[in-house]
Order: C-alpha cells, then structure tokens, then sequence
C-alpha cells in the first residue's frame, strides 16, 4: 500500500556535507512524489510564506492523494478564482514547528492513541498511529 502523506521538515541544520540547507518547499520541489503539492503550493501563491520565519513541517500529501479525489477537484482549485480556498486547504496540513517523524509517533504514544496538532490556518488536525485526520 502507497503512503498517502509523509512529513516535509523545514531543516535548521545542514543536510549534508556541502552545509546545502533546504526549506521544506525545496524539499517538495526535489520529490517526484509531490509534484501536484509544489503546483498547489505555488498557484495559492505560499512558496514565499513556507520559505520564510519557520520551522515549519508539512503533512504532505502525495500525487497518489492527490489522484484519489473526486474529478476536477484538483483542478477547480488551482483556477486563480479559487486561491482563497486553496491556501486555506494547504495551510491546514502545516503546522509550527520542526516535528519529525518520531516526534508526530512519541506525541500519539503520550495522547494514549491520538495526538491533536494545531495547524497554522487554525483548524486542529489528529494523528495517530493508523491515520491522520484533518478535523
């Protein structure tokens, strides 16, 4: 089974020798399985926003996710018209923070099954060990 969303990190520290640092859209630019996220991200006009004062770190929906939602959607939100709610549909899958992978795991082993994570549109998004769920 595809992994339908993985965590994009905004990155403090170096990532290799060369001290290259990458934010968390040059992370997504750089993943061939985020191609309609980087287009989604770049038509409700966010690079600059995910590239500025973080840490950030991204619930990060894959092209496979992507694919899985009713015909035209991805489509009808990217039309310029529809930037408000796209904006608002992305931000809710970003939340402050460097939180990795292990982090998002220690927090539902705590929550006793479940961790509730306040995105930056405002909206609360639940993860757990079987599932996120954006409430």
């Amino acid at each position: 089974m595809k992994k339908l969303f993985v965590i994009l990190i905004a990155v403090t520290t170096s990532m290799s020798a060369f001290s290259q640092k990458k934010d968390v859209v040059d992370i997504a630019i750089g993943s061939a399985d985020h191609t309609t996220l980087v287009a989604a991200v770049k038509a409700a006009d966010l690079v600059a926003t995910l590239k500025g004062t973080g840490p950030f770190t991204v619930f990060a929906p894959t092209n496979d996710a992507f694919d899985r939602l009713p015909e035209g959607t991805v489509e009808t939100l990217l039309k310029p018209e529809n930037k408000a709610q796209l904006s608002k549909i992305l931000t809710y899958h970003v939340v402050s923070g460097n939180i990795d992978a292990a982090g998002v795991l220690a927090a539902i082993k705590n929550g006793k099954g479940s961790a509730v994570l306040k995105t930056v549109s405002g909206g609360m998004l639940t993860a757990s060990s079987k599932m996120i769920r954006l409430n």
